[in-house]
């Protein structure tokens, strides 16, 4: 059965084992599916949400295109880097400037749990790392993870969320390289 799948290639620079990965995942994916694909290092906005929801931010281009393809999207792949234990800025102000109220949730009058407005979609986080992921994920404590999974996808309503992890990448064969790589085709195999 075709899904409406997008990836998003979340390193902001180009050229990256991010970039790789995604078109390794696009190329396998959309034998089966309609796939769209989104490059963060080819985005231009301002990531920095300064006023938080208190003031309405008008969305740059590039953030009106990629909400209308999150809604379009059933299921979405996030493919990033752990840059000192978190998401790249870039990333993360993608989230705070497109997720927004009315979008992503809602919030009712004497009710602390939002409306969720992005039920039923899935997704796969991709993270690569310089770290050991054994040691990213069970002496750091796995923040990227917990944040995309928790705090950002689930508490908008996506569910079925896999997690894989990528790494050590510093000092990486291409070998080891090519073995990540057949890990996307894999993934984008299962879903």
């Amino acid at each position: 059965m075709s899904k409406k799948v997008l990836v998003i290639n979340g390193n902001p620079k180009s050229g990256s084992l991010c970039c790789e990965l995604a078109d390794r995942y696009v190329e396998e994916s959309q034998r089966s599916n309609d796939v769209k694909i989104v490059s963060l290092s080819e985005l231009q906005f301002d990531p920095n949400l300064s006023e938080g929801y208190g003031i309405t931010q008008p969305l740059e281009p590039d953030l009106v295109d990629f909400q209308q393809l999150i809604q379009w999207s059933e299921h979405v792949v996030l493919i990033l880097p752990v840059w000192w234990g978190g998401m790249p800025a870039k990333f993360k102000g993608l989230f705070d400037r497109t997720f927004l109220p009315g979008f992503a949730f809602k919030y009712h009058e004497n009710k602390s749990i939002p409306e969720k407005l992005l039920k039923g979609k899935t997704a796969d986080i991709v993270l690569t790392m310089d770290t050991p992921p054994f040691y990213y994920r069970w002496f750091q404590g796995n923040p990227v993870h917990k944040q995309l999974k928790r705090t950002i996808l689930q508490f908008c309503g996506f569910k079925k969320i896999s997690s894989t992890y990528i790494g050590p990448v510093m000092n990486s064969t291409p070998k080891q390289r090519d073995k990540w790589k057949e890990r996307m085709l894999q993934l984008a195999k299962n879903n």
